[in-house]
């Protein structure tokens, strides 16, 4: 049986890691380096880093911090913001990530996704989507995909289910499905929007804003059929622990890895 995994996000602003809520109002989280150096001792499974003002900003991603969040951790490490060419990819496999994370360069150039899995591996691509609920009461659920969410959020048009399908049919390896609804709320994934994508497409699916407990993460699991889990707050500000987390879900029945520690 597949084992699930419990991912910490590390949202970085002009240095910092910080969280908000919908994306507004950020509350700084700490050094980027340092947790990332105590993630990679608590168990967690990977460790994911958004530069999430790279694209709203019109620059590129902070190599150098990059680089020294590497340094830290010897599990997975995905990076993601301000990656616009193959070039881009290149550097930040070059700096110690195993992935790169792309959403506005996607949306305004699909053919990215194909060129970079066609020379890093699908492995290496990962779709980012920021969506948000569109449908009126009573309608049935749609959600349209945004870009630039950092600091300008833009509605593209694009539906969420399937932009899904169309970037794992150019490459993509692994699709992150963010509720923006739902993010930095505490009340729970959409699990809807993740059960509806994960039921389409034939790559992982991690889900992603509005963790607050553990049962949410259960439920992502569960309801949303989610691969992996995505969580920032509530282990940055030390709500929970990975390890109390994993032992829950473990507790529920849930396949978890027992990362192994350094040497």
């Amino acid at each position: 049986m597949l084992t699930r995994r419990i991912i910490p996000c590390l949202d970085v602003k002009a240095g910092r890691v910080v969280k908000g809520i919908s994306f507004l109002n950020h509350r700084d989280a700490g050094d980027p380096v340092q947790l990332a150096a105590f993630y990679n001792e608590s168990g967690a499974d990977e460790l994911v880093f958004y530069d999430i003002t790279a694209s709203s900003d019109e620059r590129n991603i902070m190599v150098e911090v990059v680089e020294n969040v590497a340094r830290q951790v010897f599990i997975p490490l995905t990076v993601g913001g301000g990656i616009r060419t193959v070039d881009d990819m290149y550097r930040m496999l070059r700096a110690g990530a195993d992935k790169v994370s792309i959403n506005t360069a996607a949306v305004l150039n699909p053919q990215l996704i194909e060129d970079g899995a066609k020379r890093f591996g699908s492995q290496c691509i990962v779709l980012s989507m920021d969506a948000r609920r569109i449908n009126e009461p009573g309608q049935p659920s749609q959600w349209n995909v945004f870009t630039h969410t950092g600091r300008d959020p833009r509605p593209t048009g694009l539906d969420a289910i399937e932009w899904a399908k169309r970037v794992v049919d150019l490459g993509a390896g692994e699709l992150v499905i963010n509720s923006m609804d739902a993010d930095g709320t505490g009340a729970g994934y959409d699990n809807e929007l993740l059960s509806a994508i994960s039921q389409q497409v034939g790559v992982p699916v991690i889900a992603s804003g509005g963790a607050g407990k553990p049962e949410h993460l259960l439920a992502a699991l569960h309801e949303g059929k989610a691969d992996a889990v995505l969580a920032a707050s509530i282990f940055h500000f030390g709500t929970y622990t990975v390890e109390a987390v994993k032992e829950y879900l473990t507790e529920q029945g849930i396949p978890m890895r027992r990362t192994p520690r350094p040497v």
